[in-house]
C-alpha cells in the first residue's frame, strides 16, 4: 500500500472533561469543553478550526459544536460508524482531510453521558435498534444480549484452545488499574486491585468477571489534528501519524462474528495491523508503548498476537504476569487505566492517552518511547494509528 499518509499529519492538541459516572451537563456541553481544550493545548484559534469528525452515535452535531466553540468556515465534516471501532477512524478521517488538502485544523470529539444516560453495556437489552440486530436476533434466543455476552463466546473459546486462565486475564486488569492508581481523572484512582479482589468479583458472563469489562462513564475528549509541518510550530510536541487504517475483513459483523472458520482469533484486527505496518514501514519491534482497545481483558490478550508482538496462543506468556505491560516492561499499555480503569468513551481517551507517551507527559511515562500502537474496537469494522516523535522515521 502506498505510504501516502505517512508524516503529512499529526496531533497538535488534546482536551479532555473530567470523567464520573453523572457529569450534570448535557453532551453537547462535554463535546464543547472538550474540543476547547483541544484547540486551546493546541495554540490555534477556534476560527482557525475549518473541519470537524465525530462518531455516528455521538448526539451531538457538529454544526452544534462548531457555533458554540466559535470554530470558522467548515470545509470538511463527517460521522463514522461502529462506536468503538471509530476511534482511530477519525484520525484516519482528518488525517486524510489535512493531507488532501481539504481541511487544515480539523477536530475530533466524542461526547457521551455512558453512564448517567444511554449505557451501552446493556446492549439489545437496552434500546440499542439497528439493522444489526437481523444477525442479533440469531443469539438473543440463548440470552446473548450484551457485549459482555458476546466477548464472552470469544474468550471461553480462546481460553479453550490456548490454556489461558482466568489468572491471566486478572493480570491484564490489574496492571491497568495500578497505572490508573496515577491518574486523578481515573474511574480507578485510589482504589487498587489484588488478585483476591479480582477472583470474589462477580461473574458478568462466564468467564468475564467484574473486573474483565471496561467501565460506563460520562465525559468528553478531543483532540485537533493538523499538518505535521504546521504542527511542529505549535504549543507542544506534535505526535506524527505514522499509519492509520481502518480495516474490516470479509464476513465482518458487528461484536458477534461467530461463523467465521474459528473463534480464536481477529482477522480485523491482523488486517488492521497488516495495513498500518505497512503504511508506517514500521513493525511490532519499533513500537515501544500500546494503548490497545480494552472494553474486556481477553481482548488484549488477542490483540497482542494480531498484532505480532508474540505468536498464536503465546499471549498469556508474554505478559509475563503482567509485568510486561508495565512502564518498565517489554510494552507498557494503556498507561492511564484505560477503558477498564480510567473510563470507556469509545476508545478516544485511549488515543488521547498515546499522544502524551509521545509527548512523553503520561502519569506512568515511560523511558525512550519513539513509538506508540493504538487500536480501536475489537469484533467491529476498526481502526489501526501508529504515532511518532516528530522528525523520526
Amino acid at each position: 500500500m502506498p505510504s501516502t499518509l505517512r508524516n503529512q499529519a499529526a496531533i497538535a492538541g488534546i482536551g479532555q472533561t473530567p470523567y464520573s459516572k453523572k457529569s450534570g451537563v448535557s453532551e453537547l456541553s462535554l463535546a464543547c469543553q472538550a474540543v476547547s481544550a483541544a484547540i486551546d493545548d493546541a495554540g490555534v484559534r477556534p476560527d482557525e478550526v475549518d473541519g470537524v469528525v465525530t462518531y455516528l452515535l455521538d448526539s451531538t452535531d457538529e454544526v452544534e459544536v462548531a457555533r458554540a466553540v466559535g470554530l470558522g468556515d467548515l470545509s470538511f465534516f463527517s460521522q463514522v460508524n461502529y462506536g468503538g471501532g471509530a476511534a482511530i477512524g477519525l484520525v484516519h478521517e482528518a488525517a486524510m482531510a489535512v493531507a488532501s488538502g481539504v481541511a487544515r485544523n480539523v477536530v475530533v470529539y466524542r461526547g457521551m453521558n455512558g453512564r448517567s444516560g444511554q449505557r451501552m453495556g446493556a446492549g439489545v437489552s437496552g434500546n440499542i435498534i439497528t439493522s444489526d440486530v437481523i444477525h442479533w436476533s440469531w443469539y438473543i434466543t440463548y440470552g446473548m444480549m450484551t457485549p459482555a455476552s458476546w466477548v464472552a463466546m470469544i474468550a471461553q473459546r480462546y481460553m479453550q484452545e490456548y490454556g489461558a486462565t482466568s489468572e491471566h486475564l486478572a493480570h491484564i486488569a490489574i496492571a491497568q488499574r495500578n497505572h490508573a492508581l496515577n491518574n486523578p481523572n481515573a474511574a480507578g484512582y485510589g482504589k487498587p486491585l489484588s488478585m483476591d479482589d479480582y477472583m470474589a468479583s462477580r461473574l458478568v458472563a462466564d468467564p468475564l468477571r467484574l473486573y474483565d469489562c471496561c467501565q460506563e462513564t460520562d465525559g468528553g475528549c478531543a483532540m485537533l489534528i493538523t499538518s505535521a509541518e504546521r504542527a511542529k510550530d505549535l504549543r507542544h510536541p506534535p505526535a506524527e501519524i505514522r499509519g492509520v487504517v481502518q480495516a474490516s475483513p470479509r464476513g465482518q459483523e458487528q461484536m458477534t462474528s461467530f461463523y467465521r472458520e474459528e473463534l480464536t482469533s481477529l482477522p480485523e484486527m491482523e488486517l488492521a495491523a497488516k495495513l498500518v505496518y505497512e503504511q508506517s514501514g514500521l513493525g511490532p519491534d519499533d513500537i515501544d508503548a500500546a494503548c490497545l482497545y480494552d472494553a474486556f481483558t481477553p481482548e488484549v490478550l488477542m490483540q497482542l498476537e494480531s498484532f505480532g508482538f508474540c505468536g498464536k496462543g503465546e499471549a498469556k506468556d508474554f505478559i509475563d504476569g503482567g509485568k510486561a505491560l508495565t512502564v518498565g516492561g517489554r510494552l507498557p499499555n494503556n498507561t492511564h487505566g484505560g477503558l477498564l480503569s480510567e473510563a470507556y468513551l469509545h476508545g478516544l481517551n485511549n488515543v488521547v492517552e498515546g499522544v502524551r507517551l509521545i509527548r512523553g507527559s503520561s502519569c506512568n511515562q515511560p523511558e525512550g518511547v519513539e513509538h506508540v500502537l493504538m487500536s480501536a474496537a475489537v469484533g467491529v469494522p476498526t481502526s489501526a494509528l501508529i504515532l511518532g516523535k516528530a522528525g523520526g522515521p
